[in-house]
């Protein structure tokens, strides 16, 4: 379903897709393409539009062209909290659709975003004609099982403010610029709470880290915005943590 201010486009061929070298997709033939470009929906999302909403019915695979998506989850309290960050390349519900289940999570757009959809049909006729893209979902999912498994065992290891460190170093390869005396601005897609989420911390606990790293003189904060004085103290702080 199209949520209210999205735009349907078909413009977009799956053949020069700029990503498609980085998803499942790559593996399939000319044909295979074929059927894949037939059976997908491009659309334009505005940030803060939901792409599918937790325990929605799965009717296929979204793939992201360019923009940037938030997946998150409900917790026990009726909040939604940000599990992960999706980029271009990036592929959305292929567990739930494989296993068909409903979607066991939801997505939102945090930036302009353009998301392809494919129905669960053309992937299955896909996966039927090409095993390989089989296995490659499959190596998906254990890529995601370990990335899970990490993120489960630095927010049990590394303190607050290394794991905080680390977030920012992740995110300063996509948002921040690094000038020659490798001073940093690093424009963040995420507002405090949903760092606090990513880092497994209260938001209190979020916004006393950044006065410390503020009165340390490692980084200055102004809304969004974070200037780091020297990249290599993010790095040091994270080298500490791991050392101990």
């Amino acid at each position: 379903m199209m949520m209210e201010g999205s735009r349907s486009s078909s413009s977009n061929s799956c053949f020069t897709c700029q990503t498609r070298g980085r998803t499942e997709w790559c593996v399939l033939t000319d044909e295979e393409l074929k059927l894949l470009d037939k059976g997908k929906v491009s659309r334009d999302y505005l940030p803060g539009e939901v792409i599918f909403h937790e325990a929605d019915a799965c009717q296929g695979i979204h793939c992201i062209e360019s923009g940037l998506v938030g997946v998150r989850k409900m917790n026990a309290n009726g909040q939604e909290i940000l599990l992960r960050l999706g980029y271009p390349g990036d592929t959305l519900g292929y567990r739930s659709m494989l296993s068909g289940d409903d979607h066991n999570n939801s997505a939102e757009a945090l930036e302009p975003s353009e998301i392809c959809f494919i129905d669960a049909a053309t992937v299955r006729t896909l996966l039927t004609r090409n095993p390989t893209l089989g296995l490659r979902f499959l190596n998906h999912a254990a890529t995601d099982l370990s990335a899970a498994e990490d993120k489960v065992l630095q927010s049990t290891t590394l303190p607050v403010r290394a794991r905080f460190a680390h977030l920012l170093l992740v995110l300063k390869d996509r948002y921040g610029v690094v000038g020659e005396d490798g001073a940093m601005v690093l424009e963040l897609p995420l507002s405090r709470q949903d760092m606090a989420a990513m880092i497994g911390i209260r938001p209190e606990s979020m916004s006393r880290t950044i006065r410390s790293f503020e009165d340390d003189e490692i980084a200055r904060f102004t809304g969004r915005r974070v200037h780091v004085r020297n990249i290599d103290d993010l790095i040091e702080e994270l080298e500490l943590a791991e050392g101990l």
